[in-house]
């Protein structure tokens, strides 16, 4: 089905849409005023937080995603082979919890603490905490493991703590849409941020998307894992051609459904709102067909979950050399601290 003249896919994706020019009046004040935000913790006018250990966040200038929780889980697991003890820190967005912070790990309710910190818990058994404000979460967390460096989800454009390291994350496909900021276009921040970034990463890419001084990074779906039985797989090609229900509740869940009809599987597709919080009901397709969806939407299915659930695990693959890129750079004396 089409989306509609309004949804945002198409007044920020689409060149001279006439919603977004309508909108430009609200775009240069919020630009406005981010930029003034921005400048005032630059020059401690504002305070920020400057952790004991260093910091990387892993963020996006757009709305949506971008792929920043494989991105952390990568870069997680390449800090760990480097012989760090990494911690991660993140808003917990969707996490109903009434106390903050938390630390979550692998059996953590995603209700309370949200999906993707869960995910991220599964995926690198290392220590996490969520938390609205990220100087307390990273001092919690800090006070409790003895962790040497942190990584920070989704926290570019959270000034009040200070970083070393800045991975902006970008869909290859989407790139910056109209370039305009919010509500006008997709971007959190003007145009101009992207060049006091550390290292931008492309996702969903090939030679033809990624531009210069752009790190690609390959999108890659793994086997198929049996919900009720996490050991339990098979690979994609043993559902070529055959009809399954594709679920999905991520901020672009047609780049999911694209990667599994490559594969060759009939799908028949439902698409759910990014952080969906899912009932029984919703899944009850009244057939036989096989259910796969995405690990994110996985964690939040397992108190229902049936035989016929199966979830896909979302991975990148980057350059061996880019984790040594980001440490000589986190090492760098002239490399000053981002405000």
């Amino acid at each position: 089905m089409p989306e509609p003249f309004w949804h945002p896919n198409r007044i920020w994706y689409q060149a001279k849409h006439p919603l977004s020019v309508l909108l430009l009046p609200l775009s240069w004040l919020f630009c406005t005023l981010v930029k003034l935000r921005r400048f005032l913790y630059q020059k401690a006018y504002l305070r920020s937080h400057q952790a004991a250990v260093p910091i990387i966040v892993v963020g996006n200038l757009t709305v949506g995603g971008g792929g920043k929780t494989p991105m952390v889980v990568w870069l997680t697991q390449q800090l760990q082979k480097q012989g760090y003890t990494p911690g991660i820190i993140s808003r917990g967005y969707s996490g109903q919890s009434q106390t903050w912070p938390q630390t979550v790990s692998a059996s953590s309710d995603p209700h309370l603490v949200g999906d993707e910190p869960v995910l991220m818990a599964q995926r690198t058994n290392c220590p996490l905490v969520v938390g609205p404000n990220r100087p307390v979460a990273v001092s919690y967390l800090l006070a409790s493991y003895p962790c040497d460096i942190l990584i920070s989800d989704d926290g570019l454009q959270h000034y009040p703590l200070r970083r070393d390291i800045e991975i902006l994350m970008l869909n290859g496909h989407r790139r910056y849409g109209n370039q305009r900021c919010l509500p006008a276009g997709p971007l959190r921040e003007p145009m101009q941020r992207i060049s006091q970034v550390n290292f931008i990463v492309v996702g969903e890419t090939n030679n033809k998307t990624a531009h210069a001084g752009e790190w690609s990074a390959q999108r890659l779906l793994g086997d198929a894992h049996a919900l009720l039985n996490g050991q339990k797989t098979c690979q994609l090609s043993d559902f070529s051609g055959k009809t399954v229900h594709a679920v999905a509740g991520i901020a672009q869940p047609q780049d999911f459904f694209t990667c599994l009809s490559a594969a060759g599987i009939q799908l028949i597709t439902h698409a759910f709102p990014d952080h969906y919080q899912y009932q029984k009901a919703d899944l009850d397709f009244a057939d036989d067909f096989p259910i796969l969806m995405t690990e994110k939407d996985a964690v939040k299915c397992q108190t229902f979950a049936s035989a016929a659930f199966w979830f896909v695990p979302l991975e990148i693959r980057l350059p061996d050399h880019f984790i040594k890129t980001v440490l000589a750079s986190l090492h760098n004396p002239r490399n000053s601290r981002h405000g």
